[in-house]
Formats: structure tokens, sequence, C-alpha cells
């Protein structure tokens, strides 16, 4: 299974990510994380232990000359766009209960993007582990599909969309339903984070009519305070079968 995880800033893109990688490691399936959210934050709630001193992929200097040929940061350069990826999953990955993780980084460049060193090897890296590893691949994205080309778009099995209840929230659904069918992903499904009753669950299934629901996490203590914790540890057996719910129908 690949992956990619999505939505508005701030509605559980992460904890679901989490949640879903640790429920499969819990099974024995081999399970990569890719963090590609320039906030990074997927290793705390996986549980690593100081996850502020996992250095992202775009930002190590060295590796990035090495791969692509140019120095990150000096303009004008000539650069390879495909540099060299296949080993590096095993040479930068980290682990911790089962689950490989990978934290991308993002692009600290003026103007929202750059056609940088860094942006190719981190795109390079995607492209290689959506479309030719064999592990469950759970992408926790930014809000977009920035990451995703058109040339690894139809590997990725589903985009997953995260939706609280709220229009702001709907709506960057929606866009992120328009951008996504636009480089060719067709499977789009949604889930509801942040659920306090069954009019949450009402709200999101009549805005979103265009996309699948296939489950609704609620809003509960015992997520808020895991992550006030730093890691997401769920005992609470509703979670665990939501999350089990969830996975099957991926």
């Amino acid at each position: 299974m690949k992956v990619a995880i999505t939505g508005k800033g701030g509605v559980g893109k992460t904890t679901l990510a989490a949640l879903l990688a640790q429920a499969w490691a819990r099974e024995g399936a081999k399970v990569l994380a890719i963090d590609v959210d320039p906030v990074a934050s997927l290793a705390g709630a996986l549980g690593f232990a100081d996850p502020q001193n996992i250095t992202p992929l775009s930002q190590m200097n060295e590796l990035v000359e090495e791969r692509t040929g140019a120095k990150p940061g000096t303009m004008g350069q000539m650069f390879k766009l495909n540099p060299t990826v296949d080993d590096l999953p095993e040479k930068i990955a980290h682990e911790h209960n089962g689950v490989k993780l990978i934290v991308m980084g993002g692009i600290k460049e003026g103007g929202g993007g750059c056609v940088c060193p860094e942006s190719a090897l981190v795109k390079a890296l995607v492209r290689h582990i959506i479309l030719q590893r064999d592990e469950h691949v759970i992408m926790d994205m930014e809000a977009g599909v920035e990451h995703l080309g058109r040339s690894t778009a139809d590997s990725v099995n589903v985009m997953v969309v995260v939706v609280e209840p709220g229009m702001r929230s709907i709506r960057a659904a929606q866009q992120i339903k328009k951008l996504a069918t636009q480089i060719g992903i067709k499977n789009i499904k949604a889930v509801g984070n942040k659920i306090r009753d069954v009019e949450d669950k009402k709200f999101i299934t009549d805005n979103l009519k265009d996309i699948k629901v296939i489950g609704f996490l609620p809003f509960t203590s015992e997520i808020i305070d895991a992550d006030k914790q730093g890691a997401l540890e769920i005992k609470n057996s509703q979670i665990s079968e939501t999350i089990k719910s969830i996975k099957n129908s991926l």
C-alpha cells in the first residue's frame, strides 16, 4: 500500500499517519513512514527519542552535494535533476517499534519553493519510494500535492484527506481533490477527525458528497494527552477499532 495523507493544517494528518503506521507494524508488516510536511512532527508522534535531532534530508548538505553535484544555497549552479537515491532509504531511515521513518524536510526558499539541488533530491527519493519500494508507505504530506508529480501519482494507491468539522477544512479538502485529480490520483478518500457527535459526522458527509468518508476519529482527551506527551500510544478500544476499520478500508 502507498498512502498519501493530506488536509488543511492542524486537522490531524500526522495523528492519522502515525496511528496507521503503528497499526500495520503491529501486524508484522514492513512500514516506511515519510514526513514531507515542512513542519515535521511525525517522528514525535511515532515515539522516536529526541525527534528534534533527526536531520531532514533537505538539510543534509554534504549528501545533497554528493548526489546532485551542487552545493545547497549557491545560486546559478548546474545540478542533476535525477540523482541516485536507491540506497538512501536504508542509509538515512530511522526505526522505532517496527516503523522506519524518513524525514524529508521543507525547502526553505522565498516564493514557496525552489528549483534547487535539495528539492531535486527530495523529489527523486519520493519518486523512488513510491515506484520501487515494497513496504507499506505512509506519507504525511503538507496541505497539497506538491511532492507528487505525474510520474508518481499513478502509483499512489490512495490519497486520504483528513477533515475536521468546519468549512475551511471542507474547502481545503475539495481543493486538494481537484489538484490530486489533475495529476492522475483517482482514489481519494476522507477521514473525519475531532468528531464530537453525530452532527459533526453529518456535517462532513453532507459537505463532502464527492469524497467517500471511510472513518471518523473522535475528539477525545486521550489523543490530546498523548500529543502533549509527544508520542501517540492509544489504548482506547474505540480509537483502535476505528483505525483498524480505516486500515482495512484502504
